[in-house]
């Protein structure tokens, strides 16, 4: 019999109070006794919505019933069918704006936990069990991937699996790109990340790092080695700026410049890594999605005493997750909604405070969202030592100005056909934020499995 509670199973988490002084990981996940008692509250229903709002289109119901039976590797090899990064899309996959969103349990109530399920089945798994790499059987064709993070990793291990030889280009010392730069370890532990592309590379992909296309190798380069086709996975690595009076002082970060600086070299591990964050008393970010609300708990982590949220919108329009607005609610964040920045001000070079202007919002503009708009007079300083801009990236334009024919849209991301992810370049392909700009993890992965199967119609099929 279902399990009729209205929410979901709870999963225990560290104290806000706690956490919000350590780069542990905030949430535990389920016990077994408490994943099967989630998964029971999933009825099974015949249309089986959840499907339709994956991505990636993972058998949803089908793992969950095995959750609900106890079959925790049988529901394993189902996720893996159409992921291989579960471990990963559990823990930062906005599914209540996808398969959640669409359980028919969240008409009255909360809907099934996919996501916590998710994670529980990728964590057991890697505790109690090692997955053996599928037979392939090779099939003379050799694809370049350029960049390693959730695009790339998810083209490279549908092509490995299809028989293709991979070669995976990366421009940084370490594999995962906005997995292991971008998202803190107190959401998205890096021995896991460093697990679950293990579990990529052990599909027989082959890594060249700190090779960066574009300037040590261009794509004419790649198909002259002999590659027949190159899926182009680079991110969105250019912060945006606000360019406003005062971004040049000592103290102002870009949201990639901060989270790199921590995440990757490990700034948050000083002395034990030489690579520190100078970090003050008073932290302002600018911003309102999951980047501003991660460099937002990472400033405070590093030991700043009051952090502001600085948004021209409210609480309703803010872009990150509800999840992660939760806790950083929970952690102390202070956040100042309805003002817009005017300057970056300073003294001796350093950054002392921002002047805002309080805004209100008025009619929709075309994005559907209502339009801030100033309110005259009500300009203020807010102090502060260091200023973080998380308001977007682009993809770096290094490679597409080294690649002629290679067309980009209106935002400077790739021009690509949406039904085989191919670019203006015959036999180029191309996925995730350098396509979209800055979006999820797990549309990136759907981007790269789509990808892949264009590559294998047309290059094996001869479709």
């Amino acid at each position: 019999m279902a399990n009729m509670k209205m929410t979901k199973t709870p999963m225990t988490e560290q104290d806000p109070l706690i956490r919000n002084k350590n780069f542990l990981e905030v949430a535990l996940g389920y016990t077994l006794e408490e994943a099967m008692e989630e998964a029971n509250r999933c009825i099974e229903c015949k249309h089986q919505p959840c499907k339709k709002g994956c991505p990636v289109n993972i058998k949803i119901p089908e793992f969950i019933k095995e959750v609900k039976a106890g079959n925790i590797k049988a529901a394993y090899d189902i996720i893996t069918e159409d992921n291989g990064l579960l471990a990963i899309c559990g823990r930062v996959c906005p599914q209540e704006s996808q398969c959640e969103s669409v359980c028919v349990r969240g008409i009255k109530g909360e809907p099934v936990g996919i996501g916590r399920l998710e994670r529980f089945v990728a964590d057991w798994v890697m505790a109690n069990a090692k997955p053996e790499p599928p037979h392939i059987q090779p099939n003379g064709k050799k694809v370049a991937i350029v960049g390693s993070g959730p695009a790339s990793l998810s083209c490279a291990s549908d092509l490995s699996r299809l028989g293709f030889e991979v070669v995976m280009f990366e421009a940084l010392h370490e594999l995962g790109g906005v997995l292991m730069y971008g998202i803190p370890e107190f959401r998205l532990p890096k021995d896991l990340v460093k697990r679950e592309i293990d579990l990529v590379l052990d599909l027989g992909v082959h890594v060249e790092k700190n090779v960066i296309i574009g300037k040590s190798l261009d794509i004419e380069d790649l198909f002259d080695d002999g590659f027949d086709a190159v899926f182009i996975g680079s991110g969105a690595g250019l912060p945006k700026f606000l360019n406003i009076p005062g971004e040049n002082l000592n103290g102002v970060y870009s949201s990639n410049e901060f989270l790199t600086r921590v995440n990757l070299m490990k700034a948050y591990d000083f002395p034990n890594n030489h690579t520190p964050v100078k970090m003050g008393d008073k932290a302002i970010i600018v911003g309102g999605g999951n980047v501003a609300m991660d460099a937002a708990r990472t400033a405070q982590r590093l030991g700043a005493k009051e952090v502001h949220v600085v948004y021209r919108r409210g609480m309703e329009e803010l872009p990150a997750r509800k999840e992660e607005i939760h806790h950083a609610i929970e952690e102390g964040i202070i956040f100042d909604l309805l003002n817009n920045p005017l300057e970056i001000i300073g003294e001796d070079a350093k950054v002392s405070g921002m002047k805002v202007i309080e805004m209100e919002l008025g009619e929709p503009d075309a994005s559907g969202r209502r339009r801030p708009v100033e309110i005259p007079g009500s300009e203020k300083v807010i102090d502060a030592d260091t200023v973080i801009i998380a308001i977007g990236q682009t993809p770096n334009p290094l490679l597409t100005d080294a690649t002629p024919n290679l067309e980009l849209n209106k935002w400077n991301c790739l021009q690509v056909n949406e039904e085989t992810m191919e670019t203006t370049v015959p036999n180029v392909y191309a996925g995730g934020d350098a396509v979209t700009g800055a979006a999820t993890v797990i549309l990136a992965m759907g981007a790269g499995k789509k990808a892949a199967k264009a590559m294998y119609n047309k290059l094996i099929l001869n479709q």
